[in-house]
């Protein structure tokens, strides 16, 4: 008899051994599950395509830790490299960013570095609030010159104190020229990645990079080589091969498309972001699972539809972006917008921008036609 409960005593510390083993973990780990994975945003343009502005939308979202272009560090400490050679070393610091892992930029910063001395640091509004900066709220708008001036002085470590705070992390980056070496970070189990493409006309994109041809130089010439760069053709040289890259992820993210690709990738005309600001930026939340906020509506309208005229290559201030947008109509000699042509034809009609025949057309065809996709 003694026996007999002896073995029932043992058997339900076993039952009960067994529960505590295989159950309490579980109960924890649900717990654990409870907080949604964070959503990483990469917006993936070319320089001078409308990709700081389209970035804002993102960064001044209260839910959104943003850099502007992390990579910029790695082509500046191996600027004599190709681009096609500096792709896996962006590629890993953009997955580090992604993961909040900040220790990444040792590679490229000095031990001394502070939050000041990341690229564009003050284009981050969660950069410049809480934890990152006191002196503004998460939900305030903030504007570069104000976040520059007040929240410099901040150490370096304050940057991935504030990533691991948000439930989305986005980056903009300039410095992809072929999607699938990101094939890895879309299939990398630790990430939730979503690829915003952003194009832009490519008329407007060398009428653009014109006003700003010093500040590109460096970045050109890891492009193309610095002997492509130089002389008449050395702007067209580097269009070609920028459009030739936005063919090759276009058709990578849409037409040729992974399975692990799927409601992954959303192509976005610049043109028509600047045309409808409200119902492209709700289309670009939806795709990255953000509400469009009344606050931030209301800012996206007015920035805008404002009076500016986008004089600063680099300013992102409020300005009639539509008629911004289409400068190059009334700027860029016929005959360059003919060697821009011939040498994006296959972007301009994969993208659905419409060839000008003549100076004539050029001034004349209207908006709707000139950016029409292709029937095709």
């Amino acid at each position: 008899m003694v026996k007999s409960r002896r073995v029932q005593v043992l058997l339900i510390l076993v039952v009960l051994s067994f529960l505590l083993i295989h159950f309490l973990p579980c109960s924890n780990n649900a717990h654990m599950e409870e907080k949604p994975s964070p959503v990483h945003i990469l917006i993936l343009s070319s320089w001078r395509s409308g990709s700081s502005f389209t970035g804002q939308i993102f960064s001044q979202h209260p839910s959104v830790f943003y850099l502007m272009e992390p990579a910029w560090h790695v082509w500046v400490k191996m600027y004599q490299s190709s681009a096609k050679v500096l792709h896996m070393a962006v590629r890993d610091l953009v997955r580090s960013v992604f993961l909040c892992d900040m220790s990444v930029f040792d590679a490229y910063m000095s031990s001394q570095k502070k939050k000041s001395d990341l690229f564009q640091w003050e284009t981050s509004r969660a950069l410049c609030s809480p934890p990152a900066c006191d002196s503004f709220s998460r939900s305030d708008i903030i504007t570069a010159g104000n976040c520059k001036t007040i929240c410099g002085k901040y150490p370096f470590s304050k940057v991935e104190e504030a990533c691991k705070t948000y439930s989305h992390v986005a980056i903009k980056e300039v410095r992809f020229f072929d999607l699938k070496v990101l094939y890895p970070l879309l299939t990398d189990p630790s990430l939730n990645l979503k690829i915003i493409h952003l194009v832009r006309d490519p008329r407007a994109v060398f009428r653009s990079r014109e006003n700003a041809m010093a500040d590109l130089k460096r970045d050109s010439n890891i492009v193309v080589g610095s002997q492509r760069t130089k002389g008449e053709m050395g702007p067209y040289n580097t269009m070609q091969a920028i459009c030739k890259s936005h063919v090759e992820i276009y058709k990578a993210g849409s037409q040729d498309a992974p399975s692990f690709l799927k409601d992954r990738y959303l192509l976005v005309r610049y043109e028509d972001i600047v045309r409808d600001p409200l119902a492209r930026a709700a289309q670009m939340y939806r795709f990255a699972e953000l509400h469009f906020t009344p606050e931030l509506q209301k800012w996206v309208h007015n920035i805008t539809h404002g009076k500016g005229h986008g004089a600063q290559a680099f300013d992102i201030g409020s300005r009639d972006a539509l008629r911004v947008s289409q400068a190059w109509r009334k700027t860029l000699p016929f005959q360059k917008i003919e060697k821009v042509q011939n040498v994006c034809k296959d972007a301009m009609d994969l993208l659905g921008y419409r060839l000008v025949q003549s100076e004539e057309e050029q001034k004349n065809l209207s908006l709707d036609l000139l950016f029409a996709r292709n029937s095709s």
